[in-house]
């Protein structure tokens, strides 16, 4: 799995150079992290929606296309700021041996 996750994050990296005319990840950088942020957004709203519906009728499909689009427009921003998203997972990584109250806990007193 981290191999499709390195490979988009390959794919982003060039396509922050390509035209915006062919690109929407490149139209997406043009018009600047907030319009990235405003897709982060929608997607996230969305998601909650798809989940909702996923519970109440059992079909998960649209969930997972959902969470795909906010997966996506994650890393987009990510890349945006110069983030790859190995560093996410390296981030999940850490976390194994720690309870999630215990890394909770811990980001107080940073």
């Amino acid at each position: 799995m981290s191999d499709v996750l390195t490979e988009l994050g390959n794919i982003l990296e060039q396509r922050k150079e390509a035209s915006s005319e062919t690109s929407y990840v490149a139209s997406l950088h043009e018009k600047g992290l907030n319009k990235i942020l405003e897709k982060v957004g929608e997607e996230t709203i969305e998601v909650v929606i798809a989940a909702k519906d996923a519970q109440a009728s059992g079909y998960n499909q649209d969930l997972i296309y959902e969470t795909a689009d906010l997966w996506f427009h994650s890393l987009v921003m990510l890349s945006h700021v110069g983030e790859r998203p190995e560093a996410v997972l390296n981030e999940l990584a850490r976390r194994f041996d720690l309870s999630g109250l215990e890394e909770k806990a811990s980001r107080k007193s940073e």
